[in-house]
């Protein structure tokens, strides 16, 4: 390429005229490449955060859902059935004139992040009470590899005592 005679770089009075000002498709071709790097390499870690996220939520969740079974527990005596499920914490059982409620804020009990329904047991009718979440994969608890702490079955509580299953957690 020659060199003009006066030439005063790309500005006004050099270089390409505005007919001819742009980007050539190496310079385009070579930005995008940079930009697919970067999202290549930022991306699946933004989205490790978002789902990591989702889940100290639904445990967060948990445990205020727990916080609400144990005001049940203390207006009534006892935990909600699992036939009223977590249903109890928003609007009366029948024939249990000890409630207090609603235990929790809204017309009606918060879904997982995932909108699924939190999972309620009381396997000893009343006395105890567990609260999971599927996760992201939607399966019900044991559907998923069992972990050794739940292998055995756990003796139940003395009554008034609780267990809280806080959902699914990260391999190790």
């Amino acid at each position: 390429m020659r060199a003009r005679a006066g030439w005063t770089g790309w500005g006004p009075g050099g270089g390409r005229d505005s007919a001819q000002a742009g980007f050539t498709l190496v310079e385009v071709i070579v930005v995008l490449s940079i930009m697919g790097l970067i999202m290549s390499l930022v991306g699946p870690r933004v989205l490790g955060y978002l789902t990591d996220s989702k889940a100290k939520t639904a445990r967060i969740q948990v445990e205020t859902l727990s916080s609400a079974v144990e005001l049940f527990f203390i207006d009534t005596g006892r935990y909600p059935l699992e036939t009223e499920g977590l249903q109890a914490l928003v609007s009366p059982p029948g024939g249990l004139a000890a409630w207090n409620g609603p235990y929790l804020k809204g017309a009606s009990v918060p879904r997982d992040p995932w909108g699924r329904p939190y999972l309620y047991a009381s396997p000893d009718r009343g006395r105890s009470f567990l609260i999971t979440f599927t996760g992201p994969d939607g399966r019900e608890p044991g559907a998923r590899a069992p972990r050794p702490a739940l292998l055995p079955a756990a003796p139940a509580p003395p009554a008034g005592g609780r267990q809280a299953e806080l959902g699914p957690r990260r391999a190790e």
